[in-house]
């Protein structure tokens, strides 16, 4: 494991950005990786950020116990864990590089079609079973992948209009299941050494400190900008994601 001033910067950071998003801020988290991958490749950092993404998760869960959409985890969950078991098997063959067009498409064009929007805002629906299942194995996959699973959460939640602190919540418990369930094959695929489990647990102390942040930010900004952050950071995310599979990096 390297372990130069560049890559405890660049591993600083990005469990910052893990730990907001365990608070609350979920398309914060995808900059995780992209930021490790500035000192280690992008295949290590994934190995590596998994383990801080759990031990964030438990304050994650703590602070959200209470404020959660039991329907939309129930239905989300079993499809995550069909889309974990498709990366698991595909993952020595679909290349990374697709994976990551697609999920910057989505993003993309989601975020805008929202900030775009000018009519009024529909009424907030009740979360159907089959888009749930759809965009539930995709979070699985794209999870499993690169840790980028919010933005085809984002499409299936977001239209649903719940109130930020069960919309934070929920985000939380679904990907705090998601990330013990990657676990498995993380570990079977050889991403998870001794070395990087002992870099992880120094890392997770700043990710625990950016959880607590998080949550405060939640609590603090107002409903509608708070939303309209979310959508924005999933557009340059997205377009992010974009940017790197039409250039290869």
């Amino acid at each position: 494991m390297t372990a130069g001033p560049e890559f405890w910067v660049a591993a600083i950071a990005a469990a910052v950005f893990v730990g907001l998003s365990k608070g609350g801020l979920p398309v914060v988290g995808m900059l995780g990786v992209p930021v490790l991958a500035l000192a280690i490749s992008p295949v290590a950092a994934a190995g590596l950020l998994l383990p801080v993404y759990v031990a964030s998760d438990i304050v994650g869960l703590y602070a959200y116990r209470r404020a959660y959409d039991k329907r939309v985890l129930a239905i989300l969950a079993p499809a995550a864990v069909i889309g974990i078991g498709l990366g698991w098997l595909t993952a020595a063959v679909v290349p990374e590089r697709l994976v990551t067009g697609i999920i910057g498409a989505i993003g993309v064009a989601f975020a805008l079609t929202l900030l775009l929007r000018s009519r009024p805002e529909a009424a907030a629906g009740r979360a159907r079973v089959g888009p749930g299942l759809f965009w539930g194995a995709i979070t699985g996959y794209t999870s499993f992948v690169s840790h980028a699973g919010a933005p085809p959460y984002q499409v299936y939640v977001l239209p649903l209009r719940l109130e930020k602190s069960v919309y934070a919540g929920t985000t939380t418990v679904l990907f705090a299941f998601v990330n013990a369930v990657k676990l498995v094959p993380y570990w079977a695929l050889g991403q998870l050494s001794a070395s990087n489990l002992e870099a992880a647990a120094v890392l997770s102390v700043p990710a625990i400190l950016a959880v607590l942040a998080g949550v405060w930010l939640v609590r603090v900004l107002p409903e509608a900008l708070f939303f309209r952050l979310v959508t924005w950071a999933l557009l340059l995310v997205s377009a992010r994601h974009l940017w790197e599979a039409a250039t290869g990096g």
